[in-house]
């Protein structure tokens, strides 16, 4: 076993960006992934162009799948009220299921390994050996003088290191379909309803990205998905459009629960936190893709420029709050505007009235083009 091997826990976009440029620069990298690829994830599937001329410049860009573009943005009140607004920065469409196997296979090319249907149960740090040890579901026990925990949005790992975000139970609960529709194929639309919000975008291969994000409340109130749906969701007339048009390509949804937008930090427990692990823009602005590939490479950066593991963290932990923690903020402050009647009519006036008043607020959540 190499003992100098930067282990990663979770093989997601934060993991695999920051695989890919630390063994591209000579570092031996392990990624411990619970699933094969490929697979799909809860995810609205649009990323912002703050991350297309970096993905451009390091070949990893999947061109080759045609990804949606898009420059359109469409708010809908729960009510049906309507406003739109041009993306001045856009972004494309494509779905994790294609994204993910294919940064992977371009992982495998540099030379990461990969540990996949394993889970790490227990993470440790040696002060003395200055070294961590990960304990997997497999019986494995491996050193390693880093560690990035990149695993997402909620994990046994953070039970584990008891982490003060699981203190507060999260009311929401995501899911995603994929479909086939006549739709606008250069818009992301994000649909209110009273208790969430439905977004929906093209991605590769004709297909559209079906995203909510609901209450666990309601779903137990329902009873089931289909009858949240049809009680609370169809309430705004697009959204009832839309499933009345639509060919739903699996036989049931991907699914996750207790998501939560609490604050978070990029070190803890000596680990460095990556992607949706160090903290989780609410969905409706529309930037955790590009945040978890942003994550993967300042953490690689920080590697790669520093030797000892306070400096990368110090590195690190500075660059995650320059680039980040504001936006998350915002992020949590407009999503006070979504889900409920009025304040959803408030965000629909506001993007009709004062269009450079929500310009702004988009800035706000989103980053410059990375290089």
């Amino acid at each position: 076993m190499d003992e100098n091997q930067i282990t990663i826990i979770g093989g997601g976009l934060s993991g695999l960006i920051a695989a890919y440029l630390l063994a591209k620069e000579g570092k031996s990298v392990l990624v411990i992934e619970k699933k094969e690829y490929p697979f799909h994830r809860v995810c609205g599937e649009y990323v912002s162009n703050e991350v297309r001329d970096f993905l451009i410049q390091e070949d990893l860009f999947p061109s080759s799948f045609e990804p949606a573009e898009i420059n359109t943005f469409r708010l809908s009140a729960v009510n049906g009220a309507l406003a739109e607004i041009p993306l001045d920065l856009g972004g494309f469409g494509i779905s994790r299921y294609n994204l993910d196997y294919f940064l992977y296979k371009k992982c495998l090319n540099v030379g990461v390994k990969f540990l996949l249907k394993t889970q790490a149960s227990t993470i440790g740090f040696k002060a003395a050996q200055n070294v961590f040890e990960v304990n997997t579901n497999e019986g494995d026990l491996l050193t390693a003088p880093i560690v990035l925990a990149a695993y997402g949005k909620r994990s046994r790992i953070d039970k584990y290191l008891d982490r003060g975000f699981l203190n507060q139970r999260s009311p929401y609960v995501g899911i995603k379909y994929h479909i086939n529709i006549a739709h606008e194929e250069n818009m992301v639309a994000l649909h209110n309803y009273n208790g969430g919000y439905l977004g929906i975008n093209k991605i590769e291969n004709g297909a559209f990205n079906l995203c909510y994000l609901g209450s666990r409340e309601q779903l137990k109130a329902a009873g089931n998905i289909q009858s949240m749906e049809e009680q609370y969701l169809f309430k705004n007339p697009h959204i009832k459009e839309i499933y009345s048009r639509a060919e739903f390509l699996w036989e049931k949804p991907e699914v996750i629960n207790e998501i939560s937008f609490a604050t978070k930090s990029p070190v803890e427990n000596q680990l460095l936190m990556i992607g949706d692990a160090a903290g989780m823009i609410t969905p409706l602005c529309g930037n955790g893709m590009a945040i978890a590939i942003h994550t993967g490479k300042l953490a690689a950066d920080a590697i790669l420029k520093h030797k000892k593991l306070a400096m990368i963290q110090k590195a690190y932990a500075k660059a995650w709050n320059q680039y980040f923690f504001s936006r998350l903020r915002t992020g949590r402050a407009v999503q006070k505007l979504f889900g409920a009647p009025f304040v959803s009519n408030l965000a629909v006036n506001v993007i009709k009235k004062s269009p450079y008043l929500a310009k702004k607020l988009i800035l706000q959540t989103h980053g410059q083009p990375i290089k």
